[in-house]
This record gives structure tokens, sequence and C-alpha cells, in this order.
């Protein structure tokens, strides 16, 4: 049962929300920075590298159990970005009503009590991945291939991107999300030593700072 889990947390129709969200990307095509695949490549490594790997620890260690009132107080510390903090606890409640659905049990159903406003995503994320009787592995696999798999999608309707080249670039990256799902686990495998301060908090503050601008737009094809 916990392989099919881990499918549909992967599928793209797991109606968790991510489809209105670009993971940046939007902010970076406005600006140039991302115009074809060689560049949608690069965004997404560096995105995987940092917010990607961050996140990812993250979801791992509510897998394993820890707490996550704990670990959406570290979520946020390492969030600074206020839009970024507000687009983690959107889409946390979607992924929460949905994992609710799917995998019902006490732990979703105090999670949504204790954190009414939302829980970032990646703990809601590992809460889930726990219910469904994953390992912190798994959840962290799965949080590291959602931060690229949002913005390759989101590239191909910004673009106008062959969608062969936006999945060949997600090909292309297999190699780099088994590292980040490695050094998230190995990371939340010392939490119950260390604390939650042995967590990643990879920093990637031009993602920060166009979130913010992107946010007081006018007008956007994608919620962030």
């Amino acid at each position: 049962m916990s392989r099919t889990a881990l499918l549909v947390l992967t599928d793209g129709r797991f109606p968790a929300g991510g489809h209105a969200h670009s993971g940046g990307v939007e902010a970076a095509v406005a600006g140039r920075a991302v115009h074809d695949p060689a560049t949608l490549y690069a965004f997404c490594r560096g995105r995987l590298h940092t917010a990607g790997l961050t996140a990812a620890a993250l979801a791992a260690a509510a897998a394993a159990g820890h707490d996550p009132l704990v670990l959406d107080e570290a979520a946020d510390a390492r969030t600074p970005a206020p839009a970024l903090r507000a687009t983690a606890r959107k889409l946390g409640r979607q992924m929460l009503r949905a994992a609710r659905a799917a995998w019902p049990c006490e732990a979703l159903e105090r999670l949504a009590r204790d954190l009414p406003g939302g829980a970032h995503q990646p703990v809601v994320l590992g809460v889930a991945a726990h219910a469904a009787g994953l390992t912190a592995l798994d959840a962290a696999h799965v949080a590291a291939f959602d931060s690229i798999g949002a913005p390759a999608a989101a590239a191909v309707r910004l673009l106008g991107l062959d969608p062969f080249d936006a999945t060949a670039v997600l090909a292309r990256l297999g190699d780099d999300v088994d590292t980040v799902a490695r050094r998230a686990a190995d990371a939340a495998a010392r939490v119950a030593d260390e604390g939650v301060g042995i967590l990643p908090a990879a920093s990637s503050p031009l993602l920060d700072i166009t979130a913010e601008q992107h946010a007081a737009w006018p007008m956007r094809l994608f919620a962030s």
C-alpha cells in the first residue's frame, strides 16, 4: 500500500493545490532568467538544492514522527519572505484536506485542530506520508521532486515550452533529487538527538525577493 501512496502523493492530479503555483518560475520568466530548457534546468536545480532541500528535510522529520508544531515553527524560521510563508500555509491547508480524505487518522485531525490557519506544506506532507505508511526518505523524495515539478509544469504554460523538454529537465535532475532526499532524510534522523536546528536551512534570497515582488503584481497567471 505504501508504494501506491507514494505514487498518489507525487501524482500531479492529487488535489493539493500545487497546479495554481509556479514555484517562483513565473517571476523568473518575467525577468528573462528562465526562457528555454537550459535556463529552466538551472532554475530547477538551484531551487531543488535550496528550498527543495529545506522542504524535504521538514517533510522527512514529520514523517519520522517528530512534533509537527515544532517543525512548523522551524519552517517559519526558514521562510523569511512573508509571501512564501503565506503560500506554504495555503498549500498546507489544501494538502491537509486531501490527505484527511485519503488517509484519515488522528494525527491529521489533530494537525487541523492545532493549526486551523494552516501548517506549512512540507510539514503536512510529512504527517500525511506517515499516515500513509511511508518512510522519512519517501517523504523527502516527494518534497524534493515537488520543488522542481511545479516550476517545470508552470514553464510549459508560461513559455509555451514543449512538454517533452520540460519532462526531460525533470529526468536529468533525477540524481540530484535522490541526493537531496538522502541528505534530508539523514538530517531528519538526527533530530531526536540534536533538535530541529540540525535540519537544513538552505537559503535562496533571489526567490524570496522575487516572491515578494510577484505577490504585488496586479495581474499574474499563478498565485505564487
